[in-house]
Parts: structure tokens; C-alpha cells; sequence
């Protein structure tokens, strides 16, 4: 996984963390759901390049 995916699936987290938060603060459950949509797809996009290592590890051997 490149530094830059890494990079980019945790900012798509901590901002999802924050979309999350905030809505929780103002009462806003769409913001709520919004925040935890993004951090569902950085969680899922990290899990895809781990993916890719492993199959590029496997072929490498």
C-alpha cells in the first residue's frame, strides 16, 4: 500500500470522525450517518490495498 492511499484512508476516517462528531453535537442525524459513511469507506478502501500487498507478497515468493 502506497503512503499515499495510506494517507488518504485516514483522512477519509478522521473526517468522517468528524462529520460524526459534529452532527452528534448539533443534533443532525444525516451529518451523523454522513460521518459514519466516510469512515466505513476509508476502512474499506485501506482493506482493498491491503489486499493488493498480500496478492503482490504471494506472487513476489
Amino acid at each position: 500500500m502506497s503512503t499515499e492511499d495510506k494517507a488518504d484512508n485516514a483522512a477519509n476516517k478522521i473526517k468522517g470522525k468528524a462529520k460524526e462528531a459534529v452532527g452528534k453535537a448539533v443534533g443532525n442525524e444525516r451529518l451523523q450517518a454522513e460521518g459514519k459513511a466516510d469512515q466505513v469507506e476509508g476502512d474499506v478502501k485501506q482493506a482493498g490495498e491491503k489486499t493488493k500487498d498480500a496478492v503482490k507478497d504471494v506472487f513476489r515468493d
